[in-house]
């Protein structure tokens, strides 16, 4: 049954494994390449907090802007291919064709067949994520050295770590299931495609549940010190005690065109603080990296075993 398995699935293997080294040697190459861009350009002191330093991270992103866009649109990409590629046409195209009346009157049963078939490419599609998530994480600290690492960018989140093994594994029990509720391998990659996007945006949204955001009051300044946190909420301190989200009009003059002028905000910030009001930040420390990761790894785990077991039921109980 490996053998067969191999042989059906040769093409979305070889094809996976063309595209992971092909991004490899991309990735591989840039970094190359930048490494020896930022030897002859670094200003001393760099990477650090000094101006000359932004100014060296603004000119890589525009030396490497489409590595950059090839990078932005991987987190949704990849498991959305992985899906339509690899789970949509499993069983949707065996329906679809008709082959599955003489693969399962063979002399190996249903069951084994499925199961064979669930756990080769189900690991195969975690160790390519894994791979994945290996390649970016050795990529990136040469273009974002000490900044905007891996936590507070959602995108970059779920492409480091475990994360992108488990979204790889959630789209292809996705796809899965849809090939056997639709029969049909174009309506069920169709399927896979919008749940990943909404199953990702779900996730972020319930990822600030997953601990007590932590508590900062900044005086001063509105920005947190640690750029990596994720931000859950913000709110002003008034000199009471007592928080609000905006402070009664007629403490600061403000200008109408505050929201969009920097230096504005900055002044309207400046009189409040000098009249006693401080800034208060809710948000999740980068420390807590692994403990979304694997829960965000859980949580998609968990749904791949079920939506595995409702298409293993639902193949079982009507074969024909």
């Amino acid at each position: 049954m490996i053998w067969l398995t191999w042989r059906q699935h040769r093409a979305q293997i070889l094809v996976t494994a063309g595209m992971l080294v092909a991004l490899g040697l991309l990735l591989l190459g840039s970094a190359v390449e930048a490494v020896v861009y930022i030897a002859d350009h670094a200003p001393p002191g760099c990477p650090g907090p000094a101006p000359a330093c932004g100014e060296l991270e603004v000119a890589l992103g525009e030396r490497y802007d489409a590595i950059y866009t090839i990078f932005g649109w991987l987190p949704l990409v990849a498991p959305a291919l992985i899906g339509a590629f690899w789970g949509a046409p499993l069983l949707g195209r065996e329906y679809e064709r008709g082959t599955h009346r003489l693969a399962w009157t063979q002399s190996v049963s249903t069951g084994r067949w499925l199961a064979v078939k669930l756990a080769v490419l189900g690991g195969a599609v975690v160790t390519g994520g894994l791979a994945l998530s290996l390649m970016v994480s050795l990529w990136r600290p040469i273009f974002r050295s000490g900044i905007d690492s891996a936590f507070g960018n959602i995108g970059v989140f779920n492409m480091v770590g475990v994360a992108p093994a488990a979204w790889w594994l959630y789209a292809f029990a996705l796809g899965t299931l849809a090939g056997v509720l639709f029969r049909r391998t174009l309506p069920a990659m169709a399927l896979v495609v919008a749940g990943i996007a909404v199953t990702m945006f779900t996730l972020f949204s319930l990822s600030d549940h997953y601990a007590e955001p932590a508590r900062a009051v900044l005086s001063g300044t509105t920005v947190l010190e640690d750029s990596d946190a994720r931000l859950t909420g913000s709110a002003w301190l008034d000199p009471v005690g007592k928080e609000v989200m905006s402070p009664p009009a007629g403490i600061c003059p403000r200008r109408v065109d505050v929201g969009r002028s920097d230096r504005n905000q900055k002044t309207y910030e400046n009189c409040l603080f000098g009249k006693g009001y401080r800034f208060v930040v809710y948000h999740h420390p980068p420390t807590r990296f692994w403990r979304f990761q694997w829960t965000d790894a859980a949580v998609l785990t968990a749904l791949s075993l079920v939506f595995g077991g409702v298409a293993v039921h639902r193949t079982l109980r009507r074969k024909v």
